[in-house]
């Protein structure tokens, strides 16, 4: 059968009102000892009846606990005016912060270009004056970051051409290095040679008429050839 809600009021009958009293000072004595041996806690509790008889239960000395009790009341009566002080120093710093964060909150809509129904021509002047400056700002931010970007393109630029011009001068010492084969020829002459035969000449065999110089000399040169 499940137990019916009690109303938590005063209990008119004498006889009934002792018994739960004596009901549950034992209830509250048993929970503060539950309550000390599972948390390791000191737990006092100090009961009067209604006639005036003391009922009392402590995990540990009750002297002590009363003595340290009555420190530590005393440290927060003196402490109280200037907790409360500092309570109201915090809810007023929290009141100015709140209107802070509601102008800057109604700034940006109004450089956002909103909301600027209110504002007067004044202030509609220091909006412009805002918003050019800001624009100022990121356009030479901007340019700064092209600039940087056109650096970096020129310094890639000048090391392709090194390396391009590096590995063309590689290319002409290997074909500078590399040996050149001697030149034969065939010379065909019927009327000297007997039956027909081409008789074979090595490049350093062959007379030819090449000569290196000024095209003056050259012409000299060929004149008095036999």
């Amino acid at each position: 059968m499940v137990r019916g809600k009690i109303e938590i009021k005063k209990i008119e009958n004498a006889t009934s009102r002792l018994v739960t009293f004596s009901k549950r000072r034992s209830g509250l004595f048993k929970k503060a000892h539950e309550l000390s041996v599972l948390c390791d806690a000191q737990v006092s509790a100090i009961v009067f009846s209604q006639s005036g008889r003391l009922y009392e239960f402590s995990s540990s000395e009750m002297e002590k606990i009363i003595e340290r009790y009555g420190r530590f009341s005393n440290f927060f009566v003196a402490e109280r005016p200037q907790v409360e002080r500092y309570l109201q120093e915090l809810k007023k710093e929290m009141d100015r912060m709140v209107k802070k964060i509601n102008f800057l909150e109604v700034n940006q809509q109004k450089l956002m270009g909103q909301g600027l129904g209110s504002c007067s021509l004044a202030e509609l002047q220091d909006i412009d004056s805002q918003i050019e400056k800001s624009l100022s700002i990121v356009r030479s931010r901007k340019a700064e970051l092209y600039a940087d970007e056109l650096k970096k393109l020129k310094g890639k630029e000048r090391e392709l051409l090194n390396e391009r011009s590096s590995l063309r001068e590689e290319q002409i010492r290997e074909s500078l290095m590399r040996p050149v084969e001697p030149l034969t020829l065939y010379i065909c002459d019927k009327d000297k040679t007997e039956g027909g035969h081409c008789r074979t000449k090595h490049s350093s065999e062959v007379e030819t008429d090449l000569f290196i110089g000024l095209p003056v000399t050259r012409l000299e040169h060929i004149s008095h050839v036999p």
